[in-house]
């Protein structure tokens, strides 16, 4: 098939540092060109892909000029006619698409503008308009309205290396962003009741509230023993922090659509403890790949249970649900029932959360 993937203006493909969605867009494009398909991948004009790269005119979605501009682009599509469109970047761009048959998927990695997305159904071509979210937490805001199915999100499983026994005195570890929705604050009294080392990793936001949040939350409690800062990390001392962790907690307190660094740690085997908001109860396993809990009590009770999980069944539930390969099959599976005319939304069994 020939395949057109936009992804949004601002950050390359793949990103150079933060850039989560970028990170699945040039997964996914790796993974369809391995596959033998034809690519074109519209993005920030120094992403690096093995496919056909389509520069945008403008890089800020914010400003309604460059969103015509890269809209405008974008819209060449209709002559091309390729067998799919797969959208990434803002709803606009495939705004002067709709009308036409060709196959379109919108995918969605936060809170979807329902009201948006109704009228662009409405505008589609019959059966030609399907929607994505990151988890059933998205989706199911979307289900009620449109067609819509999950596809998760995951990681390049051979980049991150299976650990299958770790020291009993390995650390827990909290990484992301250091801000209170996070809940670094509830990883640092999980450990200070569990009596656990804590490794807190992670960039401070250069923001007012986020400082002072780091200054009066965490930064009395760090020690240099029990519980540590290191900063933000890069690829390779993210594989080595998470792989020899005893288990990554992710104690978040917002609805956060879907947390890649609980693939990542559970590509290496290690578990994750986190609470019961947003896509958690469907990306852990409660009782064998990690613990979900709604208190502080809850995580570190799951803490003090971690010798009950097997670091391999957790490595197996991220190959089975949340690899590139996993990720690839699942949208390639959604265009060629598109193509046929015979897509159905569904939760096939390599997408189920109770898989």
């Amino acid at each position: 098939m020939h395949i057109a993937v936009t992804a949004d203006p601002r950050i390359p493909v793949p990103p150079r540092l933060y850039g989560g969605i970028e990170r699945i867009v040039h997964m996914l494009v790796e993974g369809l060109v391995g596959k033998g398909h034809q690519v074109t991948l519209f993005a920030h004009e120094d992403s690096d892909v093995p496919c056909r790269h389509v520069s945008y005119g403008g890089t800020d979605p914010q400003r309604a000029v460059d969103t015509l501009r890269n809209a405008l682009s974008v819209s060449r599509l209709a002559v091309q006619r390729p067998d799919v469109i797969h959208n990434f970047g803002r709803l606009a761009y495939l705004g002067p698409l709709l009308p036409l048959g060709i196959p379109k998927v919108m995918s969605y990695q936060r809170d979807p503008p329902v009201s948006q997305i109704q009228k662009a159904a409405w505008l589609a071509a019959d059966g030609s308009f399907v929607v994505t979210g990151c988890s059933d937490h998205i989706t199911d805001q979307i289900r009620p309205h449109v067609p819509a199915e999950t596809v998760y999100n995951g990681v390049p499983l051979d980049t991150y290396e299976f650990r299958a026994d770790v020291s009993e005195e390995a650390p827990l570890v909290f990484l992301g962003r250091i801000a209170e929705v996070k809940g670094a604050h509830t990883a640092v009294e999980v450990a200070r009741r569990t009596g656990r080392m804590l490794i807190i990793a992670g960039n401070v936001p250069d923001e007012e509230a986020t400082r002072r949040y780091f200054q009066e939350r965490i930064e009395p409690h760090l020690d240099g023993d029990q519980i540590r800062y290191v900063g933000p990390v890069n690829d390779d001392k993210k594989n080595d922090l998470l792989g020899r962790a005893a288990a990554f907690l992710m104690p978040i307190e917002w609805e956060e659509p879907f947390g890649i660094v609980m693939a990542e740690a559970m590509a290496c085997g290690t578990p994750v403890i986190g609470t019961r908001r947003g896509s958690v109860p469907e990306v852990v396993e409660d009782g064998v790949t990690g613990f979900v809990g709604d208190t502080v009590e809850d995580l570190a009770a799951g803490a003090e249970r971690i010798g009950e999980l097997s670091r391999r069944a957790t490595r197996e539930r991220c190959e089975r649900l949340f690899s590139d390969r996993a990720i690839v099959n699942a949208y390639e599976s959604l265009y060629e029932r598109m193509v046929s005319g015979q897509f159905a939304p569904t939760t096939a069994p390599a997408q189920s959360s109770s898989a």
